[in-house]
Formats: C-alpha cells, structure tokens, sequence
C-alpha cells in the first residue's frame, strides 16, 4: 500500500466502487484506499474493513486528543481520562486503563 493516494473525482469513485470492493476482496488489509473528493481535493477514503479495524484506536486517540488538551490549557479542573472517554461516548472496554 502506497502512502500517497491519487484523489478520484465523486463520479468516478462512485462508478469505482464495486470493482473496489472486489479489490479488498482480494487484497484484503494490503489493498490501497479509494480517496475521492471535488476539483481533486481529497474529502473522503473507502479502506478494506480489515484496515479500519486496525487504525480505529488511533483514530479514536485522535478524536479524544484536542479534548483532552483543551482541558489541560484552558484553566478548568482538570478532568480524568476516564471520564473524557465517557463524555465522548466512547466504551471504556475498548481502552486499556
């Protein structure tokens, strides 16, 4: 999987994403995204499943990041991790505390 993706027009990601499909298939976690968006500015990616799995806690560690800094900086109490990740919505089984 090559880091650098080309950024497909919507039409024709859309057009592109059964034979995707067959290609994750394929690939499974090793196939490269499909990165769309307009004027050829990347908006969006469609990843393998398998691939997703894999990054979701460090996507979940991002999302939970700007909060957890805004509260360190910002002069309020300061508040555990535990709850930010209960604030967020997130399940704290899925978090090694």
């Amino acid at each position: 999987m090559s880091i650098i993706q080309p950024v497909e027009p919507t039409s024709v990601a859309r057009a592109a994403l059964s034979e995707t499909l067959k290609r994750f298939r394929r690939e499974g976690l090793h196939a490269d995204p499909l990165v769309f968006g307009s004027h050829r500015r990347a908006e969006a990616v469609v990843m393998p499943w398998a691939l997703y799995v894999a990054v979701l806690p460090a996507i979940e560690d991002a999302q939970i990041a700007p909060v957890l800094r805004e509260r360190m900086h910002d002069g309020r109490e300061r508040v555990s991790l535990e709850d930010a990740i209960d604030e967020l919505g997130f399940d704290r089984a899925e978090f090694d505390l």
